[in-house]
């Protein structure tokens, strides 16, 4: 990446189900914050695709749709700003997954946590290990990767427990780019360890399956009600409370100031009663949730707009995916016959530059070499664990980051000025 080329950041929302406030906290909120930062450019897709691996209901996947597109849109997202789509608007996402499925090793996804977590519910429930498990439910890390870097995102914002599917979309991209050339962006997960993880009425984390949520957009009056069922300890009005483990006081810090939070705590200390407790926390959700909710309520009630919303950030997308679909289905041989003699002529002049060989061992280790146009060798590097590795050292030296050292040595009668000659003529070519 040039130091001018902006940083692209990407972010998906699954189509099952309503936003709650927890969501909007610890990912719509912060996600439209970001999308104003210069020197950026953010992707925002809705994922139905990948609805479909753990739900069957149609009317369902449609409706949240529709929701979450509403919300992103009510809280502030100006998709004139950013690139704002529907996952299954851009058919190069299923082309590419597929290409992705190709270079990627089952070891590699027997390690998924969501595939590892049904095989450990089955074997503890002594039934045949892949029952319920579906290939979509196998294969979802690699559609998430083609999410990725269909549109070479460098940041993925994510929380700790997400960030194997940036690793295992790195992995997958190293083996693409080892087989046919450096086109794909390796992201990097970027975790924002200062956003908040909204507790549910109950106190444990706010999710539909503990059935502890409040409703982002719900009306004033049930908003009102949900925040009265938090549940409190039994310390009377005039009793001190605690604030540590406090899911009201929580909930209420992700929403006020860091003085109206201070004010909070001293009125815990000198006995606020929990109805005024609770008066004060919906005051304060409802003056910022409130303006939003008319917009929401207006976009719902208006899924043509929303539609041609998404449509129209649907092309501005595919207006980068197809160029490197294109790309990538001619780095792998899917090609015009027609385009043969240029591919021969293409390879002759190729086969006039210096070039990497990577290869293994019977020691079990990968290695690389770099021989020039005759074939003389340049440079040899160490032994890996792995390919992918082999690969990353490959790419750094490339980009003047590897040095001769322990990791690589020079053939004999080899100076670092031919080195550097013969990786200037590749970058070049």
């Amino acid at each position: 990446m040039s130091p001018t080329e902006p940083v692209r950041f990407l972010t998906g929302i699954t189509t099952t189900g309503t936003p709650h406030l927890g969501n909007y906290v610890g990912a719509l909120r912060p996600a439209v914050e970001a999308s104003r930062r210069p020197g950026t450019e953010n992707f925002y897709f809705l994922a139905d695709y990948h609805a479909l691996i753990k739900c069957d209901e149609p009317a369902r996947v449609q409706r949240s749709t529709l929701e979450i597109a509403a919300c992103w849109l009510a809280i502030g997202l100006d998709p004139e700003q950013v690139f704002f789509y529907r996952q299954s608007d851009i058919r190069e996402i299923t082309e590419l997954t597929w290409l992705l499925t190709c270079v990627t090793g089952k070891g590699l996804l027997n390690r998924a946590h969501a595939y590892k977590a049904q095989v450990d519910k089955n074997a503890a429930a002594a039934v045949d290990p892949d029952s319920e498990v579906t290939a979509g439910l196998f294969m979802y890390p690699v559609l998430m990767a083609a999410d990725i870097l269909m549109f070479k995102a460098h940041k993925i914002p994510v929380g700790r427990d997400q960030v194997q599917h940036i690793e295992m979309a790195r992995d997958i991209a190293s083996s693409f780019n080892h087989l046919y050339g450096e086109h794909l962006v390796l992201p990097e997960a970027a975790i924002d360890d200062s956003v908040a993880l909204l507790p549910g009425t109950d106190g444990r984390k706010m999710s539909k399956s503990y059935d502890n949520v409040i409703a982002l957009f719900a009306p004033r009056e049930q908003l009102r009600r949900q925040i009265a069922g938090i549940v409190t300890d039994s310390s009377a009005p005039g009793e001190p409370k605690r604030v540590e483990g406090s899911a009201l006081f929580q909930i209420y810090e992700a929403f006020a100031s860091r003085e109206d939070t201070d004010k909070l705590r001293h009125a815990y200390a000198d006995g606020i009663s929990w109805a005024d407790a609770k008066q004060m926390l919906f005051e304060h959700i409802d003056g910022e949730i409130g303006p939003m909710r008319e917009r929401y309520d207006a976009l719902v009630g208006n899924p043509a707009e929303i539609e041609r919303i998404l449509l129209r950030g649907a092309d501005k997308a595919r207006a980068l995916a197809a160029p490197l679909m294109a790309e990538l289905k001619d780095a792998v041989g899917l090609r015009n016959l027609a385009s043969q003699a240029k591919a021969a002529k293409k390879k002759s002049a190729k086969a006039a530059l210096p070039s990497f060989k990577q290869y293994r061992e019977s020691d079990g280790l990968h290695y690389f070499k770099l021989v020039d146009a005759g074939g003389r060798l340049l440079a040899q590097s160490a032994g890996f664990a792995s390919p992918q590795e082999a690969g990353r050292a490959v790419a750094q030296l490339k980009q003047g980051e590897l040095a001769v050292g322990p990791a690589l040595q020079l053939a004999g009668g080899v100076s670092r000025e031919d080195l550097e000659s013969a990786i200037a003529a590749l970058l070049n070519a």
